[in-house]
């Protein structure tokens, strides 16, 4: 489907439901009426000549003169009356001929208006002179009014809309960026991090959508304050809740239901917001066929966010965020001695983020944070005849203490300082057999660690052509008991066969340091007052990991601390791009181009099993990987139409080569593709808004497959085929597109002015797209079957309403 095609499908829509029942003007009648008008610049009272007057949306119209003005003769008839001219928004009216009807009509400037889709950062021209790349904000406003799965607001979907930002699926964990894999991007919620970003294994995002303010995804040049992940970071803001009036918005989806209140606590000093959302409609599966018929799935998040301006120079905040979520399938996993019936997943978050901002002067700041972090998934397992569940879980603890000193001397020059400290604490896994006595229980020893930090970024405006911003960061972990640390035969792999010795550590004892400079350099020279040119470098360390034998890491996946013997992620990316701003900022276009490498990366060896293998080094290999690519966008920013059109060429190859045997290579040492590798990706996303009562969107995606293992042939073993793997990722599951489309009709015949409501009509895969999730086979005997997963094969069509009450 072209441009072309797609523009013209919002155009016929709109216009029709815009004109439907009207009859075309009958410009030749008896006893007409005289239509007649001027049309000025809202701004400067200025007359408009040239305007285009279009009656009923007809193709010929008739143009106001020098002064303004414009006069034709109707028959007594209802009409609906256009009015345009480019570079200002359209403006309609419905009038009905029974008389002389004259009107006055003031057209707004396109460069004067708020900006409709944001994708920027905050002044309308920072994309040109902010020194940073890859920075991206995008407001809540443009996020809600993107087509979303069944209605569901969803931040990390919206993200998908935009250059170098993919994943491997409909319901992947997490989002791909810029080569990276998703552990590496630092998510935070109001500076907290979040370890499982999505609900429902992938389906809908984390993110209460009517608590959120905006969000910043940091893709190429990162500030020195943030560290500990190797790719990305995400930053995710919360509102501050109002301080003087009292309001309520909520919403009601098939998924979910949601409300959110804003409650002044004390008048201008202490302001409360409370936001909660539940899904609980699991009964639906009952219709559905029946391998359906088994499934639970329900999930619930809530936030919570105090702000108290103390006086002028200082303001503390309270965030609070709790999400849960439960799934049942009857697929079962062999796991020991344990009869289940099915499968259950539970996982939870629990974060707390304090914040103390004080201005010491109009030119000097600190900022103190505090942040608490909970992340805890378990297996459950429902026994066969019995009221007893077995449990499988883990749990990861992150603490930390932070401050921050920004200083601006001038409106030229932006300094800031700080320093922070890190506690990381891991349950890798616990059995817990409950009144099972053939199940022994199982714990994996915990681990410790302790991150260091110090920063310093220094942004100036060298003169009105050049500004370089530079940071320097400086991280150091320590990796801690207590701990039993296997020595294995130097070069030969790590197995149990190799093992020579061990050494324990007590609790406290650094049993690994690891650490190192993380410099970050932004340059943007200015061409001209609308464009510019700009370059970037960066370089991370990541302390932190997951391990996983999925393409997708699952919410229950294990996360891995560095050790003795796994060491941190580094990665180094340098990056250039052209930006051009137009027609007084309307317009933005930009064109990046980028080169990463990164050391150290973790793979799974063959037939890895990490489910509570407490030597966790014997299952995987390190290796490196390489990703570039180039990213090509253009945003129309303000007017009737406006939206975005990206394309993105990348590539993600990896090596993992530790050792001579072929235990420890993959693919025999060569470069292969990531599970994330898609060369290839086009989104486009169109908003129409007609009057403040409509607004129409379209949102088309399409990338190229992601890799998977095809058997390189099968071996007959006692009348039986067993698929033989030689090599990793050869092979493509078919490309994937789709087509969305939204409706919003707001505060309709609504006349209490308190209350503003809407209704969203969504249809998800528009054309019923059957895309391939993944590719396996079955074996009978000593014949074998192909099959694709497909999660979304048809059209998902939902009616979502959202109030707010001021």
């Amino acid at each position: 489907m072209t441009l072309k095609h797609l523009l013209l499908f919002i155009f016929v829509l709109s216009t029709s439901l815009s004109s439907w029942g009207q009859q075309r003007p009958k410009f030749q009648a008896a006893r007409p009426n005289e239509l007649s008008g001027m049309v000025r610049d809202s701004l400067t009272g200025e007359p408009i000549a040239n305007a285009v007057v279009r009656v009923n949306f007809d193709k010929i119209g008739l143009f106001t003169d020098t002064t303004g003005t414009f006069s034709v003769n109707l028959i007594d008839a209802d009409y609906v009356v256009t009015v345009s001219r480019l570079g200002y928004r359209p403006f309609r009216i419905k009038v009905k001929m029974n008389k002389n009807i004259r009107l006055d009509i003031k057209l707004m400037n396109i460069a004067e208006e708020l900006e409709e889709v944001i994708i920027s950062t905050q002044a309308v021209d920072q994309n040109v002179s902010r020194p940073l790349l890859g920075v991206t904000q995008m407001n809540i406003k443009t996020i809600k009014r993107l087509p979303a799965i069944m209605g569901e607001v969803d931040v990390l979907r919206s993200l998908q809309m935009l250059p170098g930002v993919t994943s491997v699926g409909e319901a992947s964990n997490g989002v791909n960026i810029r080569g990276g894999a998703v552990d590496q991007n630092l998510i935070l919620l109001d500076d907290a991090p979040i370890f499982n970003p999505t609900h429902l294994f992938g389906l809908f995002s984390v993110f209460p959508p009517d608590a959120v303010s905006g969000m910043e995804l940091y893709k190429g040049t990162t500030p020195a304050r943030f560290g500990g992940r190797a790719a990305a970071v995400l930053d995710v803001s919360m509102s501050n809740p109002s301080l003087e009036k009292f309001s309520l918005q909520g919403g009601v989806s098939f998924v979910a239901n949601r409300l959110t209140a804003e409650i002044p606590l004390v008048k201008g000093k202490v302001g409360l917001l409370v936001t909660g959302r539940g899904a609980f409609n699991d009964f639906a599966f009952q219709w559905g066929p029946q391998k359906l018929k088994n499934i639970r799935a329900s999930f619930g998040d809530a936030a919570a966010k105090l702000f108290w301006r103390i006086n002028t120079k200082n303001t503390f905040s309270l965030s609070n965020y709790y999400s849960t979520d439960f799934f049942q399938t009857d697929l079962l996993g062999g796991i020991n001695d344990i009869n289940s019936t099915s499968t259950q997943y539970n996982y939870k978050t629990l974060n707390f983020t304090a914040k103390w901002f004080h201005a010491i002067s109009d030119k000097l700041n600190v900022q103190t944070t505090g942040v608490y972090s909970k992340y805890r998934p378990r297996i459950l397992l429902p026994e066969l005849d019995s009221d007893n569940k077995v449990s499988i879980g883990s749990e990861i603890l992150q603490r930390q203490l932070k401050t921050n000193f920004n200083y601006a001397p001038n409106a030229r020059h932006k300094i800031e300082l700080g320093a922070n400290m890190t506690h990381y604490q891991l349950q890798p896994g616990t059995l817990n057999p409950g009144s099972n006595q053939r199940v022994n229980p199982q714990s994996i020893p915990t681990e410790n660690g302790i991150e260091l930090a110090l920063h310093a970024e220094d942004e100036v405006t060298v003169n009105s052509k050049l500004t370089v911003s530079a940071g320097l960061r400086y991280s150091y972990f320590m990796a801690l008991g207590p701990s039993t640390v296997r020595l294995y035969t130097p070069g030969d792999p790590r197995t149990e066969l190799t093992i020579i010795d061990s050494v324990s550590y007590e609790a406290g004892q650094v049993t690994k340091t690891y650490g190192g400079f993380e410099p970050r350099l932004g340059l943007r020279y200015n061409i001209d007052e609308q464009s510019s040119i700009k370059f970037g470098y960066n370089l991370m360390r990541q302390y932190l990991q997951v391990v996983s034998n999925t393409t997708t890491p699952l919410p229950t996946s294990r996360w891995k601390m560095s050790d003795a013997h796994i060491r941190p992620q580094v990665s180094q990316l340098w990056s250039a791009g052209y930006f051009k701003n137009l027609k007084n900022n309307i317009y933005e276009f930009s064109i990046e181009g980028y080169y990463r490498t990164t050391q150290n990366i973790m793979d799974f060896k063959p037939g890895a099993d990490f489910l509570l293998q407490k030597y966790i080094e014997t299952q995987v290999l390190q290796g490196q990987s390489r990703a570039y690519g180039a990213e090509l966008m253009v945003t129309k920013k303000k007017g009737e139409i406006t939206g975005w059109v990206n394309y993105t060429y990348s590539r993600v190859l990896n090596q993992v080569n530790e050792g001579l045997q072929f235990t420890e290579q993959i693919n025999d040492g060569k470069w292969y593709p990531a599970n994330f590798d898609r060369p290839h990706n086009v989104n486009m996303s169109f908003n129409y808004s007609e009057n403040k009562y409509h607004n129409i969107s379209l949102t088309f995606t399409y990338g190229t497959g992601r890799p998977y293992t095809i058997p390189n042939g099968f071996v007959s073993f006692q009348g039986k085929a067993y698929p033989y793997y030689a090599e990793r990722n050869q092979g493509r599951i078919k490309d994937y597109h789709r087509l969305d489309f939204s409706w919003q009709i707001n505060n309709p015949n609504l006349k209490n002015n308190r209350w503003t409501g809407s209704w969203i009509f969504t249809v998800y895969n528009l054309y019923g797209r059957k895309n391939q999730y993944s590719v396996f086979m079955r074996t009978q005997g000593t014949a074998y079957t192909t099959y694709q997963l497909q999660i979304f094969s048809s059209p998902i069509v939902s009616l979502a309403y959202s109030f707010k009450f001021m």
